[in-house]
Formats: structure tokens, sequence, C-alpha cells
């Protein structure tokens, strides 16, 4: 993505910020003017749950592709559309963003709406590359916005209780492995419409591509982003971040040290670029591994978690929680999924909108779980083992 901010420009922008920023505050029954920044499946799925939010106004959409601003607009029809999303970001009736673009816009979005003053909610992954991450943590940190990341199990009520009922009190013993996996996720494997074989007059595809390198119009690298590392980070960074980040939750701990992986286009010969099978493995200082598998071939699909103890195992889903004794073959627990975990991430972003509190799913947060993940995907593509050290956050030499 190049240079996101210049240092001139990042003091400016935060001194106009301190300057002007609180000439409104929220009060208690105030209503949030959220601005919803790309309109695609995902960003209008989230956008209808902060609208059942009470506190919310919908005020403003913005997109590359207009036909997606008004398929927007039957969830938020009084809102305004922009094609750009820095003329969004200077309506004074925006109070807060949510950013579902593709994974390459994320940094630079989210950069500039914590300059112009605005609280994030931004999906996940936080970053498309390593470096991404500690520019927008700065950014979000100097001008004292709240920021929460798309990672909806830190709100899900049977994953908190799983953490404080097994990890908090101990009695999962000592954890040696946590294994995950996704598998067939559809995300990644979405053809085009017939119709937009050709590139229709209301998409701006030199918006779309921003950071990346010019390449013509490809109807497959825009419906289906996730297949190529120029705009994602395959099923690493699209899926293990949801999972790494619950191990994260459930540990208390989010600094790997090592990490190696492996994978390949071993399936779909389409032009993709993100291998359609992956594995990685991640060591960590507490002397645990955390692992992930993932294969878009036929066949096989699940995700979930499974964390081993010396005094039993967990296996989460998004659906339920299951705990084993050790060496049992039936669940001694059980606990089904309660309520809406999107919808609760999304409430509890709103509720620390007006509070200032940080959220369940802050940007540091975000940006460890991200980091993580971009660590399995850098031991791919260079095919070696990583040491890594956390707290300087940078590869070392082996």
């Amino acid at each position: 993505m190049g240079t996101l901010i210049r240092r001139r420009a990042f003091f400016q922008s935060a001194a106009a910020f301190t300057a002007a920023s609180y000439a409104r505050i929220l009060g208690a029954n105030d209503k949030i003017n959220l601005g919803l920044i790309g309109c695609g499946g995902r960003g209008r799925g989230v956008l209808r749950n902060f609208v059942a939010n009470p506190s919310v106004n919908a005020t403003a959409l913005c997109d590359v592709f207009s036909a997606r601003i008004d398929e927007a607009a039957q969830v938020a029809p009084s809102a305004k559309g922009y094609r750009r999303h820095e003329d969004l970001l200077a309506a004074d009736d925006v109070d807060a963003v949510l950013i579902a673009t593709p994974d390459h816009w994320h940094a630079q979005a989210c950069i500039d709406a914590a300059n112009a003053g605005k609280d994030i909610y931004c999906e996940k992954p936080l970053t498309l590359r390593i470096e991404e991450g500690p520019e927008i943590v700065k950014a979000v940190r100097l001008n004292d916005r709240v920021c929460q990341v798309g990672m909806q199990q830190r709100s899900a009520k049977h994953y908190l209780m799983a953490k404080e009922k097994y990890f908090d009190s101990g009695k999962i013993g000592k954890v040696t492995l946590a294994r995950t996996w996704w598998h067939g996720n559809g995300a990644h494997l979405r053809p085009y419409p017939e119709q937009y074989a050709q590139q229709p007059s209301n998409l701006d595809w030199g918006r779309f591509l921003g950071p990346v390198k010019w390449r013509d119009y490809d109807p497959k690298q825009y419906f289906n982003f996730r297949a190529y590392l120029e705009y994602g980070g395959g099923q690493i960074t699209d899926l293990f971040t949801h999972w790494i980040d619950a191990v994260h939750l459930f540990m208390d701990q989010d600094n790997p040290v090592g990490a190696v992986a492996s994978g390949g286009i071993y399936h779909y010969k389409d032009g993709r670029t993100a291998p359609d099978t992956i594995t990685c493995l991640l060591d960590y200082p507490g002397e645990w591994t955390a692992t992930f598998e993932g294969t878009l071939a036929p066949g096989l699909t699940g995700a979930g978690v499974e964390v081993v103890g010396t005094e039993g195992r967990l296996w989460i889903t998004r659906a339920r929680y299951e705990f084993y004794e050790p060496r049992q073959a039936e669940p001694s627990e059980t606990q089904p999924a309660i309520g809406n975990m999107t919808q609760d991430h999304v409430d509890n972003f709103v509720e620390c909108v007006k509070s200032r509190k940080r959220p369940t799913g802050d940007v540091w947060i975000g940006h460890r779980s991200a980091q993580a993940s971009h660590l399995g995907n850098i031991a791919y593509l260079e095919k070696r083992r990583l040491k890594f050290d956390p707290d300087r956050e940078e590869i070392l030499p082996l």
C-alpha cells in the first residue's frame, strides 16, 4: 500500500481533530450517525445489525460500485451515497464508520477515519500486510478513537462462558495444543455474474484497485477477491484470524514466537494466487502450539477450535461448545450458543462509542490476531520457518 501517512499530515490532522472534534458530544440518548464504507454482502449484513440498534442512524454509504450503494440503500434508505471514502469522512453527519471493504483498503480507510475523528468498526482482518498494524494502532490511539475489529467471538456469550469456566479457573489444566480448522469456505469460491463479464460503467475499477498495481478489469478479481493475495490473505487471514483470536482470548496470550506453513494451489487452477489448501503452525512462549488447516477442495466442510489441556479439552464452534474430561469419548458438559454474536459485538461497539471505553475487539487485539495470521502466510510464501520477536514485532534471522 506504500506509505500510509506522512508525519506532517498526520499531526496536522491530529491537531485539527483535537481542536474541533468534541463540538458534538454524544449523550446517553443521542443517535450515533454511521457511515458504511464498502457496501458488499458483508457490509450490508453488518449494517443490518447496526440499524437494529436503536442508538444508530445510518447516514452515509460508500462504494466504488454504485449498484452496491443502491443495494445498501434498501437497508438505510435515507443515507447519502459516496464514491470516495474521503468525502464520506468529511461529512458532518457521520460520527462512526463501518469499514467492510476488501482487505487491501482496510489500513488506509482506518487511518483516514481515525484522523478525521470518526470511531471505527472494521471487519477482520484489520490488515493486509503485517507492517500496517502498528500504523493503524498509532492513528487510533493518538486520535483517541474507539475501534472495534469484527472478530465477533470476543462478544459471543458461549465463548466468554468457556473462557471463564475452563481457562480462567484452570480446569482445563496445562494447555499444550490448540487445533483450528475451516474447510470448504464458499467466500473464496465466488463466481462472477455473467452480466459483469465486461466492466460495468458504474464500477470505478481504478478506485477498487487503490494501492494495488494496475491491471485491466477482471471480474474474477473483483467478485472473488479473497482468492488473490493482492487483495487479501487467503484462508489464513480471512478464517484463521477468527480462530487464533478465540485462542488468544482463552489463553490470554497473543505473542507467537515462531511459524511454519505448507500448502499450495492444488485443485482450483483458475488464476488465483492464494492457496486453496494451507496448514500452518504457531509456537507460543507459554509452551503451547496453535495450528490451522483449511482446504477449499470439494468434499470437506466444517470449522472449529479444539484446545487440549492436561485436565481436559474444549471443542468449540459458533454453534456450541463441548468439554471432555481426559480419555473420555463423550462430553461432560455442553453449551449451545446464546443470542447473536455479531449483534452483541456491534452493540458493544455502540456502547463504547458512548462511554469511550475500549471495546471487546479493540484495535490492538485485532492487530495482534492479524499479525499472528500474517506470520503463517509469510512462512508459506517464503517457504521457511520464521522466528518472531512479539515485543519488538520483528521477524528475526534464525
